[in-house]
């Protein structure tokens, strides 16, 4: 995809209203620093249009990224390990889930995990959800610069295994450094978008 022009439009907090989008949304979840922001960024071809941090839970509402006028990309609040309290991370689930009932114009999924580990028990639980509530969530495996090349089908097949994915599930390594995975996931993008 040529990115003409991109700009994050809508920003929900707990006590927003989605807004009535018109055009597609697709949405990437995963847990706090497994590396939404960057991606997003490295879709966009951007350096720091979604904010990173070293920090975990640097994102605590629901972005939307105005794609060309054509679609939407909405970052979802990190779950897991940011330094919040229960009550916080009860709100940020409920507003993930909240979310992912009511959107309209939802198309897909897409779920980020941690190559370099095995899916943690939130990450399990979220793919169930997911799976639970009727979507079929595309796995992007992230941080794939940090691990050799000769441990790529090891650590891919760590993540089936520890999600127990359905057998058609598309897992994308990618790397927000080298960009790595960037075209296959514009490309599956735009097919569910024209779909």
């Amino acid at each position: 995809m040529i990115i003409r022009n991109v700009s994050l439009e809508t920003v929900c907090g707990y006590t927003s209203k989605l807004p009535e989008n018109t055009k597609p949304e697709i949405a990437f979840a995963g847990k706090s620093n497994v590396g939404k922001s960057s991606l997003i960024n490295a879709l966009m071809n951007r350096k720091s249009l979604a904010r990173t941090s070293g920090q975990p839970g640097k994102t605590q509402t629901i972005n939307f990224y105005n794609v060309n006028d054509e679609l939407y990309l909405t970052d979802l609040p990190g779950y897991g390990f940011a330094k919040v309290s229960e009550k916080e991370k009860q709100k940020w689930g409920q507003m993930i889930e909240n979310y992912l009932h009511t959107s309209k114009q939802l198309r897909a999924v897409f779920l980020l995990i941690d190559i370099r580990h095995d899916p943690s028990a939130n990450d399990r639980m979220m793919y169930e959800w997911m799976v639970y509530q009727g979507f079929h969530p595309i796995i992007i495996a992230t941080k794939l610069d940090k691990i050799k090349r000769s441990q790529l089908q090891k650590q891919l097949k760590a993540i089936r295994t520890g999600l127990n994915v359905e057998p058609e599930t598309i897992i994308i390594p990618f790397s927000a450094q080298t960009k790595q995975g960037r075209e296959e996931i514009w490309e599956l993008a735009e097919q569910i978008v024209n779909a």
